[in-house]
């Protein structure tokens, strides 16, 4: 799995990219925690101990990138990269409680901790919280934008939830999976700096297309991970995918170019969940190369990306905008 992943690096690093816009990300960490505060205890037990359990901060940081490069020099973007998260940590609780998951980032889900009901409950509060911030920034194309955005992740949720369990679940379906559920709020996050540096419509979709594509290849390849990585590593359970039965590319790729025996095996995981099948599965994606198969699908996407910021002046902002497509492939957590 690394030797498929990881590459020499032509681009700034995730820390130097994080560094350009530090005063912009303490200014954000600072927003999200006051606008957690609710005079409810639980809100602001489970809210905090969300927020504060890690995470790469990706959709957040692509706004702050995103505005900055198509220069924007005012305070809104920080307003917008802490909804983008609210919105994104809404997603995970609610994820979580559908998954059944009790484990995230290396730490215990909040479900596991406080339940389902908590969870789903603060998930809804936090969105909630999101769209009252929305109204401050009295912008009715960022409101057009992101309701928009968060409707159609819930599509991308019900949408996953019936290929579930489903073999014949083909990869155009899975894909789709992907651009409703995950990439649409990088593709949002990306339009959101273009439209508060009022930037003209084929720069705004430019960008929009940059955020799409990253965010294809960043779920991309942490598909390829939950067979390619130690728990340490992706801060879950191997095989968690499988598990649920979820069929991700890794599995509909090996599936397709195994031998009829290995196919049956993932046909039966998939239909069953659990890791029953779990060693013949891995077999399967070993021989057939899934995971090179996923890794490569992820870096025409990353490429795709960065083609779009064509339309974008040269700035150290682009160059971190570089950055993060090539992070977005070779990361290995």
């Amino acid at each position: 799995m690394q030797e498929v992943l990881e590459n020499q690096s032509t681009y700034m690093d995730i820390d130097d990219i994080r560094k350009l816009v530090h005063k912009d990300i303490g200014a954000v960490n600072t927003l999200i925690l006051k606008r957690l505060h609710s005079e409810i205890a639980l809100i602001n037990e489970l809210g905090r101990y969300i927020i504060n359990s890690g995470g790469k901060r990706l959709r957040p940081l692509l706004v702050l990138l995103s505005a900055r490069a198509c220069g924007y020099e005012g305070q809104n973007h920080t307003e917008l990269a802490a909804v983008i998260e609210f919105i994104h940590t809404a997603t995970l609780l609610h994820d979580d409680v559908v998954d059944a998951s009790d484990l995230r980032r290396g730490s215990e889900t909040a479900n596991a901790i406080w339940g389902n009901e908590a969870a789903v409950l603060v998930g809804d509060f936090l969105y909630s919280r999101a769209f009252e911030m929305m109204v401050g920034v009295g912008s009715m194309r960022v409101m057009e934008i992101l309701s928009t955005t968060t409707n159609i992740i819930a599509e991308g949720e019900v949408l996953q939830l019936l290929n579930c369990h489903d073999p014949d679940t083909t990869e155009e379906r899975y894909r789709d999976v992907i651009r409703y559920k995950t990439a649409k709020l990088f593709e949002a996050s990306s339009r959101l700096g273009a439209v508060l540096g009022e930037q003209p419509p084929a720069v705004e979709d430019a960008m929009a297309r940059y955020g799409m594509h990253l965010g294809t290849a960043f779920q991309l390849i942490d598909d390829a991970l939950d067979y390619g990585a130690s728990n340490q590593d992706i801060g879950k359970n191997v095989g968690d995918d499988l598990a649920e039965g979820k069929p991700t590319l890794p599995l509909i790729h090996a599936m397709k170019h195994g031998t009829p025996a290995q196919a049956r095996a993932i046909r039966q995981a998939i239909e069953d969940g659990g890791l029953e099948q779990l060693e013949t599965v891995m077999d399967a994606i070993e021989s057939t190369q899934a995971i090179a198969y996923t890794a490569q699908s992820a870096q025409q996407e990353a490429d795709l990306a960065i083609e779009a910021l064509a339309e974008i002046p040269a700035s150290p902002y682009k160059e971190a905008l570089y950055g993060l497509a090539e992070f977005s492939v070779n990361r290995s957590y």
